[in-house]
């Protein structure tokens, strides 16, 4: 009995290191290029908070006091209302001057981070709405000083661009800069500056030499080029050709060619308020170019995105949801929607066909939330800039090892030697 169990064993024992040496003649099953990587270990704990991403403490670092001689102790950052990553060592933020802090403060603490709150950072004049009427004073004021300045990926100031302030305080009724960009085709890499009380839009060189103003300084209208009712943002074709969101007041896109040559505008108020339609706009606040030359384009109010071709043929739209209100978006050189939603105070993905595929962000002061994100970018490294306009503060996330590339903000069209 025990001599056939043995057998039985010894034998299946002979079939198995058969088995093994067939396999070892014939190689392995899967080679190292075939194989499944391994999958990546889960988190313990936490909670999605801040999406793929990780939050960048101290960043921007403080302003040092300049040759110009003015003193930085008790004052602060703006309502930033613009950044742009031209490279990680090069990140472009406007702001609507500076604030005072009160009595106490630690330096430089964002307005969202003062406690008590001081409400918003918002940059209007003391005293004047943001449509210039009288309004009730808040009893501080912003200076008009670091208005367009240049940081590095460690946050340092590496450039600044002083001349900008007397050029945001020309009209009583200007609190400066709403959008500042560079256009994607350009070798010259020009920079654009938007700034929506003033009505103008400016454009410089890239060592800040004004080349072309268009708009009124003060006056608003909506006169083909020379006047603007508050603009906001502008996109470009890859000839020159740019459209710009005319804009709290305009109630239109206009198109210009690469000179800066009025061409045409589409667009007005709704006839019926309750029930806007096509070509109807409230708040035209962001415009941004796919690569098959289709224009999405925010009406802000409206909570919805409206498409039009590049002769202003409507051709879809789709809402944003009922808490929405989209500041500003971009269009991954991936073909994918991303929006910084002033309502939600979350950033948002879609496909070009206006489906949801992913959000995160909530309403605070604390790092890591947002109140007003009111431009978003990214650089070549993937990480994210967020410039808020009530919090006032710009943000940096830096993506999470093994972030899921999906969740990842895509990256922005931006110009380099090949895009000819």
């Amino acid at each position: 009995m025990h001599a056939r169990r043995w057998s039985h064993v010894l034998l299946l024992a002979a079939v198995a290191s058969a088995s093994m040496a067939v396999a070892s003649c014939s190689g392995p099953a899967s080679s190292p290029e075939t194989a499944a990587p391994p999958a990546p270990a889960a988190e313990r704990g936490g909670q999605d908070e801040f999406g793929p991403y990780e939050p960048v403490a101290n960043w921007p670092q403080p302003l040092a006091d300049g040759p110009d001689g003015v003193k930085h102790e008790g004052w602060t950052w703006g309502s930033v209302g613009a950044i742009y990553a031209e490279t990680p060592d090069r990140i472009w933020i406007a702001q609507r001057g500076e604030l005072p802090l009160p009595a106490g403060a630690k330096p430089w603490t964002p307005y969202a981070m003062l406690q008590p709150s001081r409400g918003n950072a918002t940059g209007n004049g003391d005293g004047l709405s943001a449509t210039c009427e009288t309004v009730p004073k808040r009893g501080w004021e912003r200076r008009w000083h670091h208005s367009v300045f240049v940081v590095d990926r460690d946050g340092k100031l590496v450039q600044e661009w002083p001349f900008m302030e007397k050029m945001f305080a020309q009209d009583k009724c200007g609190r400066g800069p709403h959008k500042v960009k560079l256009n994607p085709y350009d070798a010259e890499k020009h920079v654009w500056i938007i700034d929506d009380q003033q009505h103008v839009i400016w454009k410089f060189t890239y060592d800040g030499k004004l080349v072309m103003t268009l708009g009124t300084v003060g006056k608003r209208g909506r006169d083909a080029g020379l006047l603007f009712d508050r603009p906001t943002d502008i996109d470009w074709l890859p000839d020159g050709t740019f459209f710009i969101s005319d804009g709290y007041g305009g109630t239109r896109v206009a198109k210009f060619d690469k000179d800066g040559k009025f061409i045409k505008d589409w667009g007005g108020p709704p006839k019926d308020p309750n029930n806007p339609g096509p070509n109807e706009f409230d708040t035209v606040h962001s415009i941004a170019i796919s690569k098959d030359r289709r224009l999405f384009v925010v009406d802000r109010t409206h909570r919805r995105f409206q498409i039009f071709d590049t002769e202003g043929k409507f051709l879809d739209m789709f809402s944003t949801g009922v808490n929405s209100s989209p500041y500003y978006h971009f269009i991954s050189t991936d073909q994918n929607l991303w929006v910084g939603d002033g309502g939600t105070n979350r950033i948002l993905k879609y496909d070009l066909d206006g489906h949801f595929l992913y959000g995160w962000g909530g309403r605070g002061g604390q790092p890591g939330l947002f109140n007003g994100p009111h431009q978003i970018t990214t650089d070549q490294d993937g990480n994210l800039y967020v410039a808020e306009v009530f919090n006032g503060r710009v943000q940096k996330f830096r993506p999470k090892p093994n972030a899921d590339p999906a969740k990842v903000v895509g990256q922005e069209l931006r110009y380099t030697a090949s895009t000819n």
